[in-house]
């Protein structure tokens, strides 16, 4: 689960993580009343969405404006802001139609000395959180760890023990963080760790993090993902989350028990058991096409289910053909095979089918299928399925 810069920016403050004063606006009145009680200084006016490279971004309907701007008046903050809410941002990670803008966030300004980059990852080859820095900040990590992979540093630390003193010393020594700043940032490198571990985040980034011209450590951005699975731990957190920024396909399966990520191709999958799902996208793409998604129905999904599944792979206009790849264990193909029938018959599917089944009631299943009179491609290996779906897929 995501969460705005704006709500990752309070948990910090109790967290004692250092940030800057700002207030969230959701009209143009806001803003310049936020701008008002932030003193009438420099401030930043900053698009709230889930994605990254806003500075650089643009608005669709105003390509002018940035995603994130300094304004230096109330009146400013509210021209910013008006250009922004309600309006589409396209950044690095919106893709070409961007992404709607419902709030902003306004922010005090500081003087800023240095910019750095900070974030924190689940390592799953040591099993262990890792702690990572660069004095590339302001800069996509991505792009960083392409071309310069050694100004990137590392520190490995025990989720049950934290950041140790003796690391926090050994980046600053790397990044050349000395005197008050090194103190600073021994305090902000501490705490962010304990932050990650206490709120189960997968992911904790913050770009850039800057050293004022006073030796302060503070977070000019927060990006934090938490992990789904250890969601019942926090209720609190769950009310952070903003279905508005969420692909709606993606909430509805969610809210089927489903798992569904929408992707660029055109070969909807709908497939039980989430190694078997990769398998079938790789040899989807290895024989030429592109899959339109990742959908686990899981081992012991029901006919509404697989249903609602069809549902959700057919609502996506990209999608040319359909592979039903089902190995039945718990889930048996007759469960199945009675899905896609009714899918069938509630639905209507006007596209390409190709259907695999293996596993418990096979036969039983593909003779429901065949008796059923609905058009459909049958493979009787998943090479052979991927192979017809691509082709059928390059048909229609």
């Amino acid at each position: 689960m995501k969460i705005h810069e704006y709500q990752g920016k309070e948990l910090f403050r109790k967290a004692g993580v250092p940030v800057l004063a700002g207030q969230v606006a959701r009209t143009p009145e806001e803003a310049a009343a936020a701008y008002t009680k932030l003193g009438g200084k420099i401030a930043v006016v900053k698009a709230q969405i889930h994605a990254g490279g806003r500075g650089k971004g643009t608005i669709v309907e105003v390509p002018t404006q940035r995603g994130v701007q300094l304004v230096k008046s109330a009146e400013e903050a509210a021209t910013v802001a008006k250009n922004l809410l309600g309006n589409h941002l396209v950044t690095i990670q919106t893709g070409p139609t961007g992404a709607k803008v419902n709030q902003v966030f306004v922010e005090a300004g500081c003087d800023i000395d240095r910019e750095l980059y900070l974030g924190i990852v689940l390592d799953r080859a040591v099993a262990m959180p890792v702690l990572m820095v660069s004095s590339e900040g302001g800069v996509e990590i991505e792009k960083v760890a392409e071309e310069t992979p050694d100004k990137i540093f590392r520190e490995h630390f025990h989720p049950a023990v934290g950041l140790q003193s003796y690391q926090v010393r050994k980046l600053c020594k790397k990044l050349n963080i000395t005197g008050p700043a090194a103190r600073s940032a021994e305090v902000f490198m501490k705490k962010i760790c304990r932050l990650y571990v206490d709120l189960d985040c997968s992911m904790a980034e913050i770009n850039p993090l800057v050293i004022t011209k006073t030796g302060e450590v503070i977070a000019l951005d927060a990006k934090i993902t938490f992990d789904d699975n250890a969601m019942f731990r926090h209720p609190d957190l769950k009310e952070l989350r903003d279905i508005a920024e969420e692909e709606p396909a993606e909430v509805r399966a969610a809210n089927t028990g489903l798992s569904y990520v929408k992707l660029e191709g055109n070969i909807g999958c709908l497939v039980n058991g989430a190694g078997l799902a990769m398998s079938t996208m790789d040899i989807i793409k290895y024989h030429g096409g592109q899959p339109a998604n990742f959908l686990d129905v899981g081992g012991g999904a029901t006919k509404d289910q697989v249903v609602e599944a069809f549902g959700i792979i057919l609502s996506d206009p990209n999608v040319k053909a359909v592979l039903v790849n089902i190995f039945g264990g718990i889930a048996r193909c007759t469960t199945i095979a009675n899905a896609v029938i009714e899918a069938s018959k509630q639905i209507g599917i006007t596209i390409p089918l190709v259907v695999r089944l293996e596993g418990t009631e096979v036969e039983e299943g593909k003779r429901l299928l065949r008796e059923s009179g609905l058009a459909m491609i049958t493979a009787d290996n998943l090479t052979d399925a991927a192979e017809k779906v691509v082709k059928a897929a390059a048909g229609a």
